[in-house]
C-alpha cells in the first residue's frame, strides 16, 4: 500500500501533521508492506531564491493580522508541535523559496534516502537557528547528513533544470487531485486526507483502506496451457 504526501518544508502544519501520520503508522500492524512516497507543493512558488523574511513579518503581511496576532499564532503551532514531541522555534525563523528543496528530495528519492532528507530538512527549518534558504551549502550539507553523496547534491543544486520537471509534475498532479493546501495525505490513491489531522484520523484511513484492498482473483488455467517456473523448475509440456 502506498501513500503520498504532499507537502512544503516552509508549512508548519506539514512538519505536525507528518509526526502524527507516524505514530499511526508505526502502530499499525502492517506498516512494513506501507511505503511513504512524499510529493512537491510550494506555498510561495513565486518567491524569488534570495527573498527571505521573518515569519511573523511574512504571516503579518499575508493574513492581514498583527506582528503580535501573527506571534500568537505561532505559539499556537509551537504547542501542537510540542504535544507531538518536535521542537518548534516561535522566535527568530525565517521564510522563503523552497523550489530548491522539493528538487533535492526529487534527487534523495532516486536513491532511497527521501525520508531522511524530508526529516532534515523540517529540523533544520523549524528546530535549528540556521537559515534553510538562498543558502545551497547549507542545503549540502543536510543532503550529506541525510546519506547522499555531496558532490552529487551540489550538482543537482547548480543545475536549476535538474529534477525540475519531477517538481512541477507532482504539482500539477496536486492541483488535479483537488489539493489546494498541505498536507494532502493520499492512501492507496483511494482516499485523500488534508491537512494535520488528529492520529487517530490517520489509524482510521490506514486501516479502511487496507482492509479495502482486493485480494488476487486467479483464472484458472486450461489443462496445457499457461505452463510457468516455480521453485521446483519449469513444467515441461507432455505431447
Amino acid at each position: 500500500m502506498r501513500v503520498e504526501i504532499w507537502s512544503d518544508i516552509a508549512c508548519p502544519w506539514c512538519y505536525v501533521g507528518k509526526a502524527r501520520f507516524e505514530k499511526a503508522l508505526a502502530a499499525f500492524p502492517h506498516q512494513e508492506r506501507v511505503e511513504v512516497v512524499h510529493r512537491s507543493f510550494e506555498l510561495d512558488p513565486g518567491r524569488a531564491k534570495d527573498d527571505t523574511a521573518p515569519v511573523i513579518a511574512m504571516l503579518a503581511k499575508k493574513y492581514g493580522m498583527s506582528e503580535a496576532q501573527a506571534q500568537a499564532a505561532e505559539d499556537n503551532v509551537g504547542a501542537q508541535a510540542a504535544a507531538e514531541g518536535l521542537t518548534y522555534r516561535t522566535r527568530g525563523r525565517d521564510h522563503g523559496n523552497t523550489f530548491d528543496m522539493h528538487r533535492l528530495l526529487h534527487f534523495a528519492k532516486e536513491h532511497g534516502r527521501q525520508g531522511e532528507l524530508v526529516q532534515a530538512l523540517y529540523e533544520a527549518n523549524f528546530a535549528e537557528e540556521e537559515s534553510v534558504f538562498g543558502d545551497d551549502e547549507r542545503l549540502v550539507k543536510l543532503a550529506v547528513g541525510a546519506g547522499l553523496d555531496e558532490n552529487a547534491a551540489r550538482a543537482v543544486l547548480a543545475d536549476p533544470t535538474a529534477y525540475a520537471d519531477d517538481v512541477r509534475a507532482d504539482e500539477r498532479e496536486a492541483a488535479q487531485l483537488g489539493a489546494n493546501g498541505v498536507p494532502f495525505f493520499v492512501v492507496d490513491r483511494k482516499y485523500g486526507v488534508s491537512g494535520a489531522q488528529p492520529t487517530d484520523v490517520f489509524t482510521q484511513v490506514l486501516t479502511k483502506a487496507w482492509d479495502e484492498r482486493s485480494p488476487l482473483t486467479l483464472i484458472d488455467r486450461a489443462e496445457g496451457e499457461g505452463e510457468a517456473c516455480g521453485p521446483d523448475g519449469c513444467a515441461v509440456p507432455q505431447h
